[in-house]
């Protein structure tokens, strides 16, 4: 783990990315990113979800996708630029709560029986990774997963990595047995896991 950059980036950091730049990382016309998404909700054993929590939805490209999977969608964001077009996106699509929320500084009042944790996790510092690791365990009903696809190579201005996140919670497979690991690859640029809390 990086210790140079121990902080969590904050909502500012968010706000002049998306300022500066409507679709920062190519989410909508990325190659990558659509074998991504393809290959998210390919990652998913089941078809329909009655509860899902997307965190770091972004402009929604991803959120689209897993509605037609959702009973009900809760997406958010730490940025309300994103929102706005997370927002225009989804307004066909009743299932989807699109909602700002920082976590692990605010959590829903709810279990899920799906989280999504994608492109998110390095972007938290050590101590708020495992905040919100308590936190997305406690939130998920028994027997429900955690989807976790994040980008490997490191990102200097990040205080962890993606392998950082996914080990993270790996750990947790054995430390205390909350998780167990159902599946996982890894790609070139990212890697996949998916956990179901036992």
């Amino acid at each position: 783990m990086n210790e140079n950059q121990p902080n969590t980036l904050p909502p500012e950091y968010f706000d002049h990315v998306y300022q500066a730049n409507r679709d920062p990382w190519n989410f909508e016309t990325s190659p990558y990113e659509r074998e991504k998404y393809a290959d998210t909700l390919a990652a998913l054993p089941r078809t329909q979800y009655a509860e899902v929590f997307e965190i770091g939805c972004s402009l929604g490209v991803l959120t689209a996708q897993l509605a037609p999977h959702c009973g009900h969608l809760l997406a958010v964001d730490v940025s309300e630029a994103a929102l706005a077009q997370a927002r225009a996106r989804c307004a066909g699509l009743p299932q989807v709560e699109i909602r700002q929320l920082r976590v692990p500084e605010e959590f829903p009042n709810q279990s899920f029986d799906l989280i999504v944790l994608s492109e998110v996790g390095y972007y938290w510092s050590p101590a708020d990774l495992a905040r919100a690791a308590d936190l997305l365990i406690a939130g998920l009903n028994p027997g429900s997963q955690l989807l976790l696809v994040h980008w490997t190579p490191p990102v200097h201005d990040y205080p962890l990595t993606g392998d950082d996140v996914h080990q993270f919670f790996l750990a947790k497979t054995t430390e205390n047995g909350a998780l167990r690991h159902l599946a996982g690859h890894r790609h070139e640029t990212y890697r996949l896991d998916l956990l179901e809390k036992r």
